[in-house]
């Protein structure tokens, strides 16, 4: 259910605050509005395995790899997120980026858990 509900492009409104607005799929490729402007993003297909896998594609053109996956754990599941930290990134602004992905991740099991 987590993997199937977080693959669909379409619900990141729902959940992943960092790149939940506005977004659109044009010429096959999808496109959202985020704190750092307009961004392309990439999702891995979907796949037996679970990964979420996403690249983001910054409005500089930088890639951000994000590394996402979906375990199972006896009812429920175990989500994985690896936090890469950019070149550059002062401590506070890494900081500042883990909790974000942690509330989105809170945000994304409670509407699950609401759901039943």
């Amino acid at each position: 259910m987590v993997y199937d509900y977080a693959h669909i492009i379409e619900n990141l409104p729902q959940w992943a605050s960092g790149l939940a607005a506005g977004v659109q799929q044009r010429d096959g490729v999808w496109y959202t509005e985020s704190p750092m402007g307009h961004v392309r993003l990439d999702m891995a297909p979907k796949n037996a395995f679970r990964v979420l896998d996403h690249d983001v594609t910054l409005p500089d053109g930088t890639v951000v790899h994000n590394a996402l996956r979906v375990t199972p754990a006896g009812d429920g599941s175990l989500l994985s997120f690896v936090v890469l930290r950019l070149p550059g990134t002062t401590d506070e602004a890494f900081e500042q980026d883990v909790a974000h992905v942690r509330r989105d991740l809170q945000a994304l099991a409670s509407l699950l858990e609401s759901r039943g």
